[in-house]
């Protein structure tokens, strides 16, 4: 097998940091540093070796490593801390890492207690090696988030951050996730239902059949001591961090300490409904009685989201007569007429809404007071707070409820033009009628577009041929690889590899067929470049060149 990626190795040594609660720099060091031992698959592992109960088989791959050395550096820790060490022994605070005093505490190495299965023997290395590796990658991380010199205020924020937390804690899933990662990670447990059952044991609550919201007290409770528990150890400083970079959703660690150097505050914006809100549309021509209070609710939203001044001009542009609607309420037929013709409109209206929505603060307030309306509630905050629980019930629902998200409809695409051109492409039209090839597959989702008229007309060219090919083969084709970008590098480099770049050359397979298949099917007619790849056995390529070339890659 192949020895692993750089960045394969940085995600084991992330995730290994967020379970236990360590710097994950420290872990890429010690991987610089040991280049030992020798494992399964041509890899060297961070220093880790077997003893007590401990097996080579248990420490023999790179994540086996990585896992026992984040088990080992937290237990070394723990062990500091019982000898005496103060957190700022420990941590750096200006400079947001481990001090250089507790780098050379693990470059010692560290012999674990017996009585421990979870850590391994940790090898002595060179303390200056340890030292510069770690340096290294902590200033890579913290240039790629763009994170300042000096983070002394890091400590301070996350304790402003924790201690507002509960005023913002609603009991959303993620929100729940966030504040059961501190639990985890000051328990020493792995996993989030470990820290669920010791949070539930703690709070003599039954494990079994255990609904989640009745962890929200004792969570909330536990989260509100924190502060005075907190002693600046680093285990407890990335809990917390861990803590922030998942309520507010955010990619890393270090992003979550960018985050707190702008804004302390655990309070969610508005956004955080959003998907509440679309789904609350989209529910809403189903719901729709064509009740007078219904319609009045949908004529003032529309009214609103045009910034129209009148109820009566709403429905002017709705196509409806505010006077032969006043006039026809003594005449049943023309009245149940006007509210048809009503009704069609605002319906047509609530169904454009979920697209033209651009989460604007005017058009989330508008929606807000739509929701108002159709719910007859008094207040706007009690609109939020039934869109908190429209969010709770669709985070939770089976997808064959009606609390579910609905499936979002399919936009309304134009119509399609008489000729292609930079400016009127749509990504799931066919390039030629009746085709199969869209032009979503020959942009790469419209990531690649292209730049000029010829690009087009040869997509479109190459798009007939191809057609061609896959009628007569009478399989679909699955695109792999049509027009790219010069500023892309090449997909790959083989005698066509230039026709990418002018948009009439594509790499395909065909479900079932090798690339030798489809070679030989098409050798006999294909009017230009025909390849296949060795590498690849199950990838063919074709262009549109005038003449016949063909190659194996």
């Amino acid at each position: 097998m192949a020895i692993l990626t750089l960045e394969q190795r940085h995600d084991y040594y992330v995730l290994a940091a967020e379970r236990t609660g360590i710097h994950k720099p420290i872990l890429a060091a010690l991987y610089q540093a040991h280049g030992s031992p020798s494992l399964a698959e041509g890899e060297t592992g961070l220093g880790i070796s077997p003893i007590h109960r401990i097996s080579m088989e248990q420490v023999n791959r790179f994540e086996q490593q990585v896992q026992y050395a984040a088990n080992t550096v937290r237990s070394l820790m723990e062990s500091l801390v019982a000898q005496g060490w103060t957190g700022s022994e420990m941590w750096n605070a200006e400079h947001g890492r481990y001090t250089d005093q507790m780098v050379q505490a693990i470059a010692s190495g560290y012999l674990p207690p017996a009585s421990d299965s979870t850590v391994a023997l940790l090898e002595s290395c060179d303390p200056k090696v340890l030292l510069q590796a770690y340096l290294k990658d902590w200033e890579k991380e913290r240039q790629k988030a763009g994170l300042p010199d000096d983070l002394t205020h890091l400590d301070d924020s996350l304790l402003v951050f924790v201690e507002r937390i509960c005023d913002y804690y609603i009991g959303l899933p993620y929100q729940r996730d966030a504040l059961l990662e501190v639990v985890r990670i000051g328990s020493k447990l792995d996993t989030r239902e470990e820290a669920i059952a010791s949070l539930a044991s703690a709070a003599n609550l039954p494990v079994d059949n255990l609904e989640e919201s009745q962890l929200d007290i004792p969570l909330k409770q536990f989260i509100q001591r924190l502060p005075a528990k907190y002693t600046n150890y680093p285990y407890q400083r990335e809990a917390l961090i861990r803590l922030t970079q998942i309520w507010r959703q955010l990619p890393s660690r270090e992003h979550a300490i960018a985050a707190l150097a702008n804004n302390t505050s655990p309070e969610e914006t508005l956004k955080i409904i959003d998907s509440a809100l679309i789904a609350f549309l989209q529910r809403l021509p189903e719901a729709y009685l064509r009740t007078g209070s219904q319609r009045s609710a949908l004529t003032e939203a529309y009214q609103l989201w045009h910034q129209l001044e009148s109820r009566s001009a709403a429905l002017w542009a709705l196509g409806i007569d505010p006077q032969k609607l006043a006039h026809s309420a003594s005449d049943r037929p023309a009245l149940i007429n006007s509210a048809t013709q009503l009704d069609r409109a605002l319906l047509e209206f609530v169904r454009r809404l979920p697209t033209a929505y651009q989460e604007l603060d005017q058009q989330r307030e508008i929606l807000l007071r739509l929701v108002q309306l159709w719910r007859d509630l008094t207040t706007r905050d009690q609109v939020i707070e039934s869109l908190f629980d429209d969010l709770k019930q669709m985070e939770q629902a089976r997808r064959d409820t009606s609390e579910a998200t609905p499936p979002p409809s399919p936009l309304l695409l134009p119509k399609r033009p008489q000729a292609w051109t930079t400016e009127n492409l749509q990504l799931f039209a066919s390039i030629i009628p009746d085709g199969s090839l869209t032009w979503a597959e020959a942009t790469r989702g419209g990531t690649c577009l292209p730049p000029n008229q010829a690009t087009v007309d040869a997509m479109i060219h190459i798009a007939e041929l191809a057609q061609r090919a896959r009628d007569r083969l009478g399989r679909s084709f699955l695109i792999i690889n049509w027009y790219q970008s010069a500023s892309l590098p090449p997909a790959f480099s083989h005698p066509g590899y230039n026709r990418y770049q002018l948009g009439d050359a594509i790499d395909f397979t065909c479900e079932g067929l090798s690339g030798n298949q489809l070679y030989w099917f098409l050798d006999a007619w294909w009017p230009g470049g025909l390849g296949r790849y060795k590498q690849f056995p199950y990838l063919c390529y074709i262009d549109a060149q005038s003449y016949r070339i063909r190659w194996q890659h």
